[in-house]
């Protein structure tokens, strides 16, 4: 068996057991055996729970960067692309990182490290927001509705009605639109 299958089994374990259970649920001893490898195979990739959640962590950092890439590559532009991503795409998705969010609150088990990767996700959309934009006020406006549909959801906080939230959508592509930084021209 490969090091990077048994990595990818502990990872997928600890995910399933934060969706299932949550933060608090997580140890070495259930995350190996749900692995079906030892705890000194999980050790031997892992050798804290710290460094298993900076896994995940940057696993899941891996998967951000391709939607950083697609914001600044696609025709879409970036705060089609935030906005879209803006709700998580899955139940288990938002299980995933409701139990990040909790365990980094926690300050239990969480690297800097982990933490900073976080961090870097939030500043990431940030960043090209502003690159995007002309307006600061509209894309931090833009950023600041998106993170709070995000972090809502994952929470569990009730959410706007499905054509309220369009509206807001819609309302906000306009000017960002209208905002939108325009480049240069051949002369």
């Amino acid at each position: 068996m490969s090091a990077t299958t048994t990595r990818d089994r502990i990872l997928d374990a600890l995910q399933d057991i934060l969706i299932e259970q949550g933060f608090s649920a997580v140890t070495l001893e259930g995350v190996a055996a749900a692995a079906g490898v030892s705890k000194g195979g999980l050790l031997y990739h892992f050798p804290s729970k710290a460094a298993m959640m900076e896994g995940l962590i940057r696993r899941l950092s891996d998967l951000a960067q391709s939607e950083f890439r697609e914001a600044a590559e696609s025709g879409e532009g970036v705060v089609r692309v935030f906005l879209r991503t803006s709700l998580p795409q899955s139940a288990e998705e938002a299980d995933v990182y409701g139990s990040i969010i909790a365990a980094l609150r926690s300050k239990e088990g969480m690297s800097e490290a982990s933490r900073d990767l976080v961090r870097n996700f939030f500043e990431e959309w940030s960043r090209l927001l502003h690159q995007e934009l002309d307006d600061p006020v509209l894309a931090e406006t833009i950023r600041l509705v998106g993170d709070g549909l995000y972090l809502s959801a994952v929470v569990g906080l009730p959410q706007p009605e499905p054509e309220v939230l369009q509206a807001v959508m819609d309302r906000l592509i306009e000017q960002a639109d209208a905002a939108r930084k325009r480049t240069p021209g051949p002369e």
